[in-house]
């Protein structure tokens, strides 16, 4: 891509992903993408370090629940940052495990 960013397609699972991912990135941070179940996958296995969400104020209809049967307080997250503005409420979350 523009840029130099290069995306590659891992089907091994969560663990081959974020190695290859980790090996690419070497000293740099690493970022998921990917759906919600994607997330929640990283989520539920602790892998993720800060996840940084940005709310907007507007209704978009039905979607997918990110949190939904996943408990944060248990899985070891909590909420480190919260700055709210005019067009965005961003909140960041921490695993410290």
């Amino acid at each position: 891509m523009k840029g130099g960013t290069i995306f590659h397609f891992v089907t091994d699972g969560i663990h081959a992903a974020l190695q290859r991912a980790k090996e690419a990135a070497k000293d740099k941070d690493v970022r998921i993408g990917g759906g919600v179940a994607t997330i929640q996958q990283y989520l539920r296995a602790r892998l993720v370090d800060e996840l940084h969400l940005a709310f907007r104020p507007i209704l978009m209809g039905s979607g997918e629940n990110l949190f939904a049967g996943i408990d944060l307080t248990e899985l070891g997250y909590r909420c480190t940052e919260h700055v709210s503005t005019e067009l965005a409420m961003h909140v960041l979350l921490k695993n410290d495990t």
